[in-house]
């Protein structure tokens, strides 16, 4: 397929690589942006990925109110240093984090941090429905590949699709704030509260919920 400079340019924003570089992982990956971002970074030629082992202890925790104070989210962006750390950017970055937590709930920040077992369990209700459809079991280990991913982009923040700009994942965004203010960054970890969450509502609540319905 033929790649445009337009392509190639916006990789180069993201990962900070050369031009030609870009071109490259572009036209091996079929031009798909975040496949050429994780080729870059394999070939270690993009800037997130450099500064990725560099130490992150400084850093804000960032809140989230949403709802009328219904749904509530922390969060702990860390940086590399404290000056950064007030940079209006890094700030505007940890709000935009807070705010997609709260909205699209993710579980885990990246996909390491899945338990085993929990994956395990997908993995066997996947293979079981393939199964069901007398697939060889070559192709069910395939379709179960595909399907975990799916998974994996709907419970992990990184995989997400960034509710502000669809087009990318978090883990995109992540990649253009650190080209862009030139320190690693790292999203630590993030709690989500919702009000009522986990709690069986009393009878009478229930009771008086359907009366104002009602118009008692």
């Amino acid at each position: 397929m033929s790649i445009t400079a337009a392509q190639v340019n916006e990789l180069r924003k993201i990962t900070g690589a050369g031009l030609m570089d870009c071109k490259k992982a572009l036209t091996e990956t079929g031009g798909d942006q975040e496949k050429a971002v994780d080729f870059l970074r394999k070939k270690g030629l993009a800037a997130a990925s450099k500064k990725a082992g560099r130490v992150a202890t400084e850093g804000l925790v960032g809140s989230y109110i949403h709802a009328g104070g219904k749904i509530g989210v922390l969060v702990e962006v860390n940086c590399e240093t404290d000056f950064v750390a007030k940079n209006e950017n890094f700030q505007a970055f940890v709000k935009d984090i807070a705010m997609h937590v709260a909205a699209a709930a993710p579980q885990y920040v990246r996909r390491e941090e899945v338990p085993a077992d929990a994956l395990e369990r997908e993995k066997e209700i996947y293979r079981s429905k393939a199964r069901e459809t007398g697939k060889p079991e070559n192709i069910i280990e395939k379709i179960i590949e595909g399907q975990i991913n799916k998974f994996y982009a709907a419970i992990c923040l990184l995989e997400q699709s960034y509710v502000k700009d669809p087009d990318k994942t978090i883990q995109t965004y992540l990649n253009e704030t650190i080209a862009a203010i030139g320190e690693n960054i790292s999203i630590r970890r993030f709690a989500r509260f919702a009000l009522g969450e986990g709690l069986a509502k009393k009878e009478t609540d229930f009771a008086a919920e359907v009366a104002a319905a009602a118009g008692v």
